[in-house]
């Protein structure tokens, strides 16, 4: 795997970092209604509580092979919500941003429903008051 994705132009070299790809996918996901937020792992969740930084990555894995890249996104959703639909728009809009931001060709975007979000107490209660 490369560290980078790396392109030659005529005035050098471009180079963009897998760790680049994972945010824009992570920014590119997290706009889609139903997407509560995204899924970490162990070492992802216990790296943010310490460093106390909001890791737009966490949960965001992308593998760049020549001009080409898999993404595996994990996510968690909003009760209620139709999840083959939600997943279906995560994947148009990773692949429509990665590509036209990086270049790079996304050959996959893999999808892994990790939780699903309960409402609120709070919320209930202004549903029912409504």
């Amino acid at each position: 795997m490369d560290e980078n994705l790396n392109k030659e132009v005529e005035l050098g070299i471009v180079k963009i970092s897998d760790e680049v790809v994972e945010v824009i996918a992570g920014l590119a996901a997290s706009e889609i209604d139903g997407i509560e937020g995204m899924g970490t792992t162990l070492v992802g969740g216990i790296t943010q509580i310490l460093s106390g930084k909001k890791n737009l990555s966490k949960g965001i894995k992308v593998t760049v092979e020549e001009d080409k890249a898999t993404i595996d996104i994990h996510v968690v959703v909003k009760y209620g919500i139709k999840i083959p639909e939600v997943a279906s728009k995560v994947q148009e809009n990773v692949i429509k941003f990665v590509e036209s931001m990086t270049g790079l060709k996304v050959s996959a975007v893999n999808v892994f429903i990790q939780n699903v979000v309960l409402p609120k107490e709070e919320d209930k209660n202004n549903e029912k008051q409504d």
